[in-house]
């Protein structure tokens, strides 16, 4: 099944990749949360191309009326992480695409087409990087680890969300190596899969955000949980936090200290 999910990817990623390059016109889906063309052009051929290929999994997708799906064995699509980064030609955006069986992760993969990225995973077989295996880094001290976070959609609007974003940076920026934010969940979970980051951490993101990245940093060695120490649940838990393993009990005290 993973080859031909990597094979239908990397074929949309030409869609993904010609848009990048284009003059594109935009659509406010909220106030902060931006919709292409080419979002919706790189869901539909995924969507096509998912039906005929795997009719034992249903389809979840990020510009799709989700209302009467189950989650259950589903394909959860991403069809442009990163839009924001996308329509400002920044190059951290990526298709996300995770398989799950029984609610339980089977399958990732991420491909960024601009930095031509290919990140998979399968359960118990590792993670990888256009081929090559990938793991986390092996630092155990939060001062020298680098953080990644996001800003969510709710903080043009919702203050209280606002205020716990500036809360956090605050608890942790001191205390980390330095805090990065690239516009792209999806991402920010493969660059703690390859050692690049030690931790993440954002509120407010939505399953076709993480699906797939949450399976590839496992199989690369890492963590991932709620702000409570239990297992991040899809479609239910408000923040995400993700570590190499080693500073996950560290980020979270800072994230939770008042």
């Amino acid at each position: 099944m993973k080859d031909k999910l990597k094979e239908i990817i990397l074929e949309a990623g030409k869609i993904l990749r010609d848009g990048y390059f284009s003059k594109k016109d935009v659509n406010f889906k909220a106030k902060k949360d931006l919709v292409t063309k080419y979002d919706v052009a790189v869901e539909n051929f995924l969507k096509e191309k998912f039906s005929d290929e795997f009719k034992d999994f249903n389809l979840i997708a990020e510009e799709s009326n989700n209302e009467n799906i189950e989650f259950n064995n589903s394909i959860i699509i991403d069809p442009i992480d990163g839009t924001t980064n996308f329509v400002n030609q920044v190059p951290h955006t990526a298709i996300s695409v995770g398989v799950y069986k029984d609610k339980k992760p089977y399958i990732g993969i991420v491909y960024n087409p601009i930095l031509d990225e290919l990140y998979e995973a399968q359960i118990n077989c590792g993670a990888f990087l256009n081929g090559e295996k990938i793991e986390v880094s092996k630092e155990k001290v939060f001062q020298k680890a680098l953080i990644s976070t996001g800003f969510p959609y709710s903080s043009g609007t919702n203050q209280d969300d606002l205020l716990d974003v500036i809360e956090k940076i605050k608890n942790i920026l001191p205390k980390c190596q330095d805090i990065r934010r690239l516009g792209s969940a999806a991402l920010d979970l493969c660059y703690i899969a390859k050692g690049t980051y030690e931790g993440y951490y954002e509120m407010n993101l939505k399953a076709w955000d993480v699906s797939a990245g949450i399976i590839i940093l496992l199989e690369a060695g890492g963590q991932v949980s709620n702000l409570y120490l239990q297992d991040y649940k899809l479609f239910e838990d408000k923040y995400i936090v993700a570590s190499n393993g080693l500073i996950h009990s560290h980020l979270i005290s800072n994230l939770v200290m008042k």
